[in-house]
């Protein structure tokens, strides 16, 4: 039996506080200060239903991922899982398009990162701030992976310090009328402008693509797996923390906004995070907000970044990907694999030329698009795993999905009807054509490179 991977190679230097600030900074990125203000456009007030309802689901993904990586912690998880338990063809299909949706990702935040610049610096074209942003990424993941993990919790700490801060502000608008002239906004907003549902359940469902872009990320925790100190208590408790704090910040953050301002306007007069802060009276909050969102977008770009290098990594260790991307640094770090992504974003610095405005779209679509490919993934491997245990087995498990089997057949379908309207949206339909010809070309490269005849000798147990 060969030795396993990590403990030769990658470093356990992850603390819990590292994992759970990593995975709430990954998924508290554009999403939030730029894809709610579309979302709550689609659907109103009633986008607090679509976040609340598509979190219970992501919190059994990840109840579904964590139940896997307690019994067997590795680099790459669902990688390595859907090998295990759908065949080595899933595991190389989910690894390279896990590494493809994280591209696509990274792609958005630089982008938005010279769009960010542009505040304090109109006059200097965005390409160079997207150059600047994706070099000091790819430096940061060259460091140790407990340098990196402390970089990434402060980088995560200021947005969530942010959002909290601006709940309470929020908070005492509504009940003493802080910054108000004392006269409390109270929450009538939220349904005195159209009702709670003004575009009807229609506007909601179409909302639902840019809801789940927003929980793209909370899965990394799976990825970090492999460089985790005791990853049973770790873990455990970094998805049930992560999913509930998520879940405030979204809904919490997006209650108090709509509660003060008429939804309809929204987006309309600038960041409603800007305008909360402004309304209390904060100097320069344009500046403070904008730096913010700065560092959310350089926090979920550098996370991308993390979790693509490990991808890549475990796909070379089973032969599914160029030998080199196997190598690691003296740090411990997947050197190749990260510089290699770091390459291919800088296709990201030449579309700040030509970006037209449904760019943001359509690049956020296609990555739904492969993450809830990765997500049902995890659920699949996590239903087969649970059928080839053995009663006792099952008994011995340490953390379970509640309610399984029925749970994970409910966010399989919830996934496969999120697809369904993606497909009905004309916005996001193109998601729909990029996302399966990248999974048939990966099918037809995966054969036609011989991987399939290879994957025996690499199998590690």
């Amino acid at each position: 039996m060969k030795n396993n991977s990590q403990s030769k190679g990658l470093q356990r230097g992850l603390e819990e506080r590292h994992i759970t600030l990593m995975s709430l900074g990954a998924a508290i990125g554009v999403g939030l200060f730029l894809g709610s203000a579309t979302a709550i456009k689609l659907a109103g007030p009633s986008i607090l239903l679509g976040y609340a309802f598509s979190g219970l689901m992501m919190f059994f993904i990840m109840r579904a991922l964590g139940e896997m990586a307690i019994h067997k912690p590795v680099a790459g998880s669902f990688s390595k899982y859907a090998r295990d338990y759908l065949g080595p063809l899933a595991g190389y299909i989910t690894g390279w398009n896990y590494w493809f949706l994280w591209v696509v990702t990274c792609m958005a935040e630089i982008t938005a990162v010279g769009i960010y610049m542009e505040f304090w610096y109109p006059d200097t074209p965005r390409w160079i701030w997207a150059l600047i942003a994706l070099v000091a990424m790819a430096g940061i993941n060259f460091l140790a992976v407990k340098a990196y993990g402390e970089l990434e919790f402060w980088f995560a700490l200021i947005k969530i310090v942010t959002i909290i801060a601006m709940i309470f502000v929020g908070i005492g608008m509504i009940t003493f009328g802080i910054g108000n002239g004392g006269i409390a906004t109270g929450i009538g907003n939220l349904w005195e402008n159209g009702g709670f549902f003004p575009n009807g359940i229609k506007g909601l469902l179409l909302s639902l693509q840019m809801v789940m872009f927003a929980y793209l990320g909370i899965e990394m925790i799976g990825v970090t797996a492999g460089e985790v100190k005791n990853p049973e208590k770790t873990l455990a408790r970094a998805i049930d923390s992560v999913f509930w704090r998520i879940l405030i910040f979204y809904v919490g953050a997006l209650f108090v906004i709509m509660s003060i301002y008429p939804w309809d306007e929204i987006g309309s007069k600038g960041s409603p995070f800007v305008l909360a802060f402004e309304q209390i009276g904060i100097p320069g909050a344009a500046g403070i907000i904008n730096f913010v969102i700065l560092t959310a977008a350089l926090s979920s770009c550098n996370s991308g970044l993390f979790s693509t290098g490990r991808m890549l990594f475990n796909l070379a260790e089973h032969g599914q990907a160029p030998k080199n991307f196997g190598k690691l640094t003296k740090n411990g770090v997947p050197g190749t694999a990260v510089f290699a992504t770091s390459v291919v974003l800088l296709v990201g610095v030449l579309l700040n030329y030509i970006v037209p405005a449904k760019v943001f779209t359509w690049v956020t679509s296609i990555a739904t698009f492969g993450a809830i490919w990765t997500w049902g993934i995890i659920l699949l491997s996590q239903i087969r795993f649970r059928k080839g245990l053995k009663p006792k087995e099952k008994e011995k498990l340490k953390y379970k999905v509640p309610l399984f089997p029925f749970t994970s057949y409910l966010a399989l379908a919830f996934l496969a009807f999120v697809i369904i309207v993606m497909a009905y949206n004309p916005d996001t339909r193109i998601a729909l054509v990029v996302g399966p010809l990248w999974l048939i070309f990966l099918t037809f490269y995966y054969y036609g490179k011989g991987y399939h005849k290879k994957t025996s000798k690499h199998t590690v147990n």
